[in-house]
């Protein structure tokens, strides 16, 4: 496991936990990882990666060659054997979280670029040690493991060794593994630290100011025409400057991926993340076929409903996220937006809100948008024996309010599957977009019941609308365009002006004529970072989306006792595959007509607008 990668994102250190950035906003919070480690300069961090080092290959001497015998022994043997293999990972995972954290939270830092570049080395040598474990579990014979199994202490880890099963067709001979796992570092991971350090340490200059990225990207929804222009374009000029890069490290990734695949026996482009999913292809095939076929009535629909609102008959790509013209672009202050969530989510359940209150209260969110800090937002689950952190780039704006929703569900989420502990608290991505969309329509839902006019109204469904369709759309758009990046790398090196063309195509299908993508836009493929750091990521988001709409109509119609069953689905963490979850609800992914349900609920957002249309011409 590459437990730096899954660290993904961003850290602070103690000292700056108290600091908070203020402003028209309020005072931001910046988290505080002390419950990790003191400080990178801390001697607790050297000793832990030395321990785990010393543990890793003590375990391997220990149990190397003779799980299949401990096994037939007894099952209670074989379960105090994984616990101390649980007790590693969460060991490795802390540390990965606080080098990963802390290297993102400023990727320009050079202290920081060489602590988590030594710290994932150091781990990737200690996990070395690791790698037969799951790798031998998989030979031994299904009726000995299935036999010690039936030992209740054995038992409690079932899910997770019937989940390494699924592994199995797809392993290879361990020293080849090791390979891969050693090459990991200098490969696919050097090559995102590379995307992340030109993303973080470019500037776009908008009016003669020079902007780190996400003011820029902000800059897309202000109410002002000539600002939202200005700054497409900065964002275009500069990521052409950087396209050389970009296409080099898009080539090499996929290339990286494809060499992967091939060595592990997976056939289709996608199906290794299908796999870590525990999603079936054909689950996925039909998401996105219900999707593209849905573009007209949602994309292309609402765009030109939109075009006509700001009194254009097509808008410029760069207007597509515009506020309405009378929508309210006040500052939201910082503690406006904690309020809006945590009374929405009290709203559904006062447990869901004292959890999501843990956040502010303990200083786990790093809220301000400063230099050098990785763009986006992402909630991160540490490891069973800590507690998550989520990070934002808050920049006051409605958008950032739901987005505080949507990484709070994250989180909630994280805290009730940890007691799974480290081996299964982890959600497949599919289930794990399931809090965090939940958490974004309670607020919703919570806003819109507290519109005072029917124009607020309308303005609040159209940003909803908007959010589904760069959820929904969007993201199936994504997906499709890395599908077709990845199968024709399979035939050679891809040019950035074929880069350019595929993301134009994929992009005036899913948005439609009335949005006009000339002037710059063939170049914003470059900053989407889950096509680099997680091909084939996207789709979670729609899955999530679409699975939420269904969810939440059940919740709507539901007399009693849908919080217990919510509740359940998320304290399962990693514990059950997504039909066993669902069943409870009446739902199920795999039917057809699952995708069309959810799907619906976004055409009926919009029959709504239309009809507000025309009530008011």
């Amino acid at each position: 496991m590459d437990h730096l990668s899954a660290s993904i994102h961003s850290v602070k250190t103690k000292a700056s936990a108290s600091e908070g950035v203020a402003g028209e906003m309020g005072q931001l919070p910046r988290w505080d990882l002390s419950v990790l480690y003191p400080s990178m300069d801390d001697d607790s961090v050297n000793r832990d990666l030395e321990r785990a080092q010393n543990e890793a290959e003590a375990f391997e001497a220990a149990y190397k060659g003779k799980l299949a015998e401990i096994a037939k022994d007894s099952g209670a043997s074989l379960a105090k054997v994984i616990r101390e293999y649980e007790a590693l990972e969460d060991l490795m995972g802390r540390i990965a979280s606080f080098a990963g954290l802390c290297y993102t939270e400023n990727t320009t830092d050079p202290k920081r670029q060489k602590f988590y570049g030594d710290v994932q080395e150091k781990l990737t040598a200690s996990s070395v040690h690791l790698l037969f474990f799951t790798l031998e579990l998989n030979r031994i014979e299904d009726v000995v493991l299935d036999t010690a199994a039936e030992n209740p202490e054995l038992a409690h880890f079932k899910p997770w060794l019937d989940d390494i099963r699924k592994e199995r067709p797809h392993q290879l001979d361990d020293k080849i593994e090791q390979l891969f796992h050693e090459k990991h570092v200098s490969g696919a991971a050097a090559w995102n630290r590379l995307f992340d350090e030109t993303i973080s340490a470019s500037r776009y200059e908008v009016d003669g100011q020079e902007l780190s990225i996400e003011p820029t990207l902000n800059l897309l929804q202000d109410h002002d025409p000539a600002k939202r222009k200005a700054a497409a374009q900065a964002l275009s000029k500069t990521f052409a400057k950087n396209l050389s890069v970009f296409t080099l490290i898009t080539n090499t990734l996929a290339k990286d991926k494809e060499t992967f695949d091939r060595w592990h026996n997976f056939e289709d482009v996608a199906d290794s993340r299908h796999l870590a999913n525990r999603v079936e292809r054909e689950v996925v095939d039909a998401l996105v076929a219900a999707v593209r076929e849905a573009y007209p009535r949602l994309s292309h629909r609402y765009y030109a409903m939109k075009a006509r609102w700001l009194g254009t008959e097509q808008m410029n790509f760069w207007d597509r996220n515009a506020p309405l013209p009378q929508a309210d672009t006040r500052t939201i202050p910082w503690d406006e937006a904690r309020q809006t969530v945590l009374t929405a989510y009290g709203k559904f359940s006062p447990e869901l809100a004292d959890i999501a209150k843990r956040f502010f209260d303990n200083n786990w969110i790093d809220a301000p948008a400063v230099p050098g800090k990785a763009p986006g937002a992402f909630a991160h689950p540490t490891v069973p024996s800590a507690h998550p952190y989520v990070l934002l780039n808050y920049q006051g704006k409605i958008r950032d309010v739901m987005t505080l929703a949507h990484e709070l569900g994250h989180g909630v989420h994280q805290v009730l599957a940890g007691p799974n502990g480290a081996l299964m608290a982890p959600t497949p991505l599919t289930l794990a977009e399931t809090a965090s969309v939940f958490g974004e329509m309670l607020t919703f839902r919570d806003l819109l019941a507290g519109a005072e006019t029917a124009e607020k109204k309308r303005i609040m469904i159209a940003a909803k609308v908007e959010d589904m369709i760069n959820t929904v759309v969007r993201q199936i758009a994504f997906y499709t365009f890395e599908r077709q990046v990845h199968e024709e790398r399979r035939q050679g090196e891809l040019t950035q002006e074929r880069l350019a063309e595929i993301w134009m195509d994929v992009q005036k299908e899913s948005l439609g004529p009335a949005i006009n993508t000339e002037g710059g836009y063939e170049n914003f493929w470059t900053y989407i970072p889950h096509f680099i750091h997680s091909p084939f990521y996207v789709y979670a988001y729609a899955f999530g989306d679409c699975l939420v709409n269904s969810l939440y109509a059940v919740y709507e119609e539901a007399e009693t006792g849908f919080q217990e069953k919510y509740f359940e689905l998320l304290k399962a963490g990693g514990t059950k595959h997504h039909s066993e979850l669902l069943a409870p609800f009446g739902l199920d992914a795999s039917d057809p007509g699952f995708w069309q349900k959810g799907l619906s609920v976004i055409e009926r957002l919009i029959d709504e607008l239309e009809e507000m249309d025309r009530a008011s011409a």
